[in-house]
């Protein structure tokens, strides 16, 4: 839940990332959320730069002016995507054991579609794909270092290793919404607050556990004696 939690959108003004009324958006700012818009629906390949321009009520050539190019203005999407996911993620880290989900979720329900964004950039074979996914894990790790800090998550062993495990985890569901929407009757790219079915069950998982004790403990201690044994002047 923690990873899915806040993985949508906030209104932005453009210069400051603050927030504030969408008619107070740059042109900038426009064409970036136009764009995201645009780039989920129909995927980047797929979406000429006059379409984002007319969404955004502005030129073509001012886009260009803007970001250059349309893969540039593809990175400064994703750019957004990944700051907006860490800033609401650090926001509900810093918020500890007391952090209310559901006012979380419904403060994210504003703003262009992130969700559906990533679902579609994640698949579309670009090279930026990778930076954006390094960029999502590196910043998992840092809240959820806060978030243990203020309680909100418990101590782990391998923070790096949990925060890259549980991000490819939150990621592959966003790819799958379909199958999730199919299965659960939750559209996790559609309003948070209605993502009960998929939040209360993920939860349970990661706050309860699923294992029976004493497996965690086991499983470390046969994947270290591998590791040792296969490690160059180990035995085999």
């Amino acid at each position: 839940m923690f990873n899915v939690l806040n993985m949508s959108s906030v209104p932005d003004t453009g210069a400051s990332g603050t927030g504030g009324d969408p008619g107070d958006l740059t042109a900038r700012a426009r064409i970036r959320d136009a764009a995201i818009s645009r780039f989920a629906a129909d995927g980047v390949a797929g979406t000429p730069v006059r379409a984002i321009a007319a969404d955004a009520g502005v030129s073509a050539g001012l886009v260009i002016h803007h970001f250059g190019s349309k893969d540039a203005l593809r990175v400064a999407c994703d750019q957004h995507v990944a700051a907006t996911i860490r800033d609401r993620k650090q926001a509900a880290a810093a918020s500890g054991a007391n952090l209310d989900p559901v006012a979380a979720m419904r403060d994210g329900a504003e703003g262009p579609p992130l969700l559906r964004y990533l679902a579609r950039t994640l698949v579309d074979g670009s090279p930026h794909v990778a930076e954006l996914v390094d960029e999502l894990v590196e910043d998992a790790v840092g809240y959820m270092a806060t978030g243990i800090e203020t309680g909100m998550l418990k101590p782990v062993d391998d923070l790096r290793g949990c925060a890259t495990v549980l991000t490819l985890w939150s990621l592959g569901s966003v790819v799958l919404h379909e199958h999730v929407q199919r299965l659960t009757g939750v559209d996790l790219t559609g309003d948070p607050a209605a993502t009960g079915g998929w939040a209360v069950p993920a939860s349970e998982i990661l706050s309860k556990g699923i294992l029976a004790e004493g497996l965690y403990d086991r499983l470390r201690a046969a994947f270290a004696v591998e590791d040792a044994t296969s490690a160059p002047g180990g035995q085999t």
